[in-house]
């Protein structure tokens, strides 16, 4: 309806009804039968006898109680004076089971006695009576009206949008509809463009706002369900996985209208609909919509899964770097649940026996190439079992397993997540699947690069099933290798005790890359990594240095402690200094410093 035909539409609705205030003034005044009258239809007075029900007489009553807000010649009635006057009179008009009161369309006031007491129109009806499109103030905060246009949708998420509108509008009673999956902004665009197919206007409910259970949440689904009826409208509640289900399922309970749960698919619904997020070809053919080919989409398309609404507000910033954008626009919750590293890492840093770093090449490769593969070449076949690139990195600590991981993000330019599975394990029961399917859920988009470490608290060797903690804890290390195998990104776990590890767990990993403790030649080359191009160094001889039997981190440390002694002394980095903090992280590591270690001239 444009502006002239909405101004139109209301000085007609506001004349009929000054003409129906006329009409029941007269009968008041006794210059007239009461007798019951046609309501004009396509006002909003037909609108709320329709659908709440109303008789002649309660009509006639709620139109007394506008009467005494809007003209001067009515004064706010009671229930005696209306069963007096008005014709069609009946005592359950007032009932709380009956419309008036049921809907709370008008209001006892204060006094003895119901029939006695002045009777007040509900504000909200009364704006709703005079043609003004508004919610009820009780409202502000928890319900808003979706946008009257839906946003665009793939082609297969307007499938669904299409179904859950036929099967909404097939069914005359209450339907409780269920739609999960994709992001929240797609689903709130498949229940608006259902909403639309049926003429409705869709009313959004963060599901954090309902309130307990109790009086509260039944004033509301009152309230909600009284504002469906005066707007044409359908609820739809939108939740977060950590929503307590129970305030929303009595919340849906007490609702005598159709509803639209999205994100909440542990309640029971009469429907259910799976949203599919864009597959990699809807999402290059909704790039090049927005941005006309591009070269650059074929990669990007690979590494990120992102919802239609993401790529269009990516695509309205016209970034000059659009895989950066679409990296930090994909990082969604992740970053919540685990800790970013930054890689900072090149191969160059990377120190290990010529085959190993050949196996980390070898998964950089699966994981930049998996599209093309998978997908152009058919190799995924049917099922989505062991597509995901999983690798477990085994080795002492400081050997560079995080280093390696940094590395194989920074090539394939994506983030990478540390998650410490110490901290994601639980005893109770069922929790660990729970952290485990939502770091997996909130990194899904990303593609990033998660690296579990201490996968010792997980793993260890499959117990025998004695009890149920022992079913559990083997339920959890198979619900974990079941998400990597899935995961469409590089997931690497890690271990120091590699012979811990249940070989039936280790056939389910794709790499299995070994970090050895360096030898001397190894050390020698970490030693010369450790000190840049700027740092200034004097005669330090890394054969000698090479002598320690140090992993790398222990060199790391051992190479900045020197470094500050030197600067602390305003000096060239040099062997004293290196000498002085090997041997403060022996001592920390309990660990005797030789002879042999130290070599000739340094005792």
């Amino acid at each position: 309806m444009t502006e002239a035909e909405q101004e139109t539409w209301m000085a007609r609705n506001q004349r009929l009804l000054v003409a129906q205030l006329d009409r029941l003034h007269a009968v008041i005044s006794g210059q007239a039968p009461a007798q019951d009258a046609v309501v004009p239809q396509q006002t909003r007075l037909a609108q709320v006898v329709s659908v709440f029900g109303l008789s002649g007489f309660e009509r006639d009553l709620l139109l007394w109680c506008t009467g005494a807000e809007l003209d001067e010649r009515f004064t706010p009635p009671t229930f005696a004076a209306a069963l007096s006057v008005l014709g069609g009179g009946h005592w359950d008009a007032m009932a709380t089971s009956a419309p008036l009161r049921r809907w709370r369309l008008v209001e006892p006031g204060a006094g003895a006695g119901l029939i006695s007491r002045p009777l007040r129109i509900d504000e909200r009806i009364l704006h709703h009576l005079v043609g003004v499109v508004c919610l009820d103030s009780r409202l502000d905060g928890v319900v808003r009206a979706l946008p009257d246009i839906p946003g665009r949708l793939t082609p297969a998420q307007q499938v669904i949008a299409v179904d859950l509108a036929s099967r909404l509008g097939s069914r005359p009673e209450k339907v409780v509809a269920s739609i999960h999956g994709a992001g929240e902004q797609t689903r709130n665009r498949i229940a608006s463009h259902a909403a639309a197919a049926l003429d409705l206007t869709p009313l959004h409910i963060p599901a954090d706002r309902i309130p307990p259970l109790g009086a509260e949440n039944a004033l509301l689904a009152l309230l909600v369900e009284r504002e469906a009826a005066l707007l044409g409208a359908l609820p739809v509640i939108t939740a977060e996985p950590e929503t307590a289900p129970r305030p929303v399922a009595a919340f849906v309970s007490e609702l005598g209208c159709s509803v639209v749960l999205s994100g909440l698919p542990q309640l029971r619904a009469d429907l259910t609909c799976a949203v599919p997020s864009p597959s990699i070809g809807e999402q290059r053919q909704l790039w090049e919509q927005l941005l006309g080919p591009a070269g650059e989409l074929d990669g990007i398309t690979a590494a990120f899964r992102l919802e239609v609404e993401q790529i269009e507000a990516i695509a309205l910033d016209r970034p000059s770097d659009l895989h950066d954008a679409c990296r930090r626009s994909s990082r969604g919750g992740i970053a919540d649940l685990a800790q970013l590293i930054e890689p900072a890492a090149g191969w160059e840093e990377v120190v290990l026996p010529e085959f190993a770093t050949e196996m980390l090449r070898d998964i950089t490769a699966q994981v930049r190439h998996r599209t093309q593969v998978y997908e152009s070449w058919g190799m995924a076949g049917s099922s989505g079992r062991g597509l995901g690139v999983t690798a477990l990195f085994t080795g002492e600590s400081g050997t560079g397993k995080t280093l390696a991981a940094e590395v194989l993000a920074g090539a394939l330019d994506l983030d990478l997540y540390r998650i410490d599975l110490a901290s994601v394990v639980s005893k109770y029961i069922g929790e660990t699947e729970k952290n485990l399917k939502r770091v997996f859920d909130a990194a899904d988009a990303s593609g990033a690069v998660l690296l579990f470490d201490e996968a010792d608290a997980i793993f260890g060797k499959r117990s025998e099933v004695r009890d149920s903690h022992d079913r559990y804890a083997n339920l959890e290390v198979s619900y974990l290798l079941q998400r990597m195998e899935t995961y469409r990104g590089l997931a690497i776990l890690t271990t120091n005790l590699k012979n811990s590890l249940d070989r039936a767990f280790l056939r389910r990993l794709r790499f299995v890359v070994p970090f050895p403790f360096p030898d001397a030649q190894a050390r020698a080359r970490i030693w010369r990594l450790m000190f840049p191009p700027k740092t200034p160094t004097a005669n330090l001889d890394w054969d000698r240095l090479a002598r320690m039997q140090l992993s790398g981190g222990n060199i790391r440390t051992i190479a900045l402690g020197a470094a500050f002694l030197a600067a602390a002394a305003g000096e060239p980095v040099g062997m004293g200094h290196v000498l002085t903090a090997a041997r403060r992280e022996y001592v920390k590591l309990e660990k005797p410093l030789t002879d042999a270690e130290l070599g000739g001239g340094y005792a």
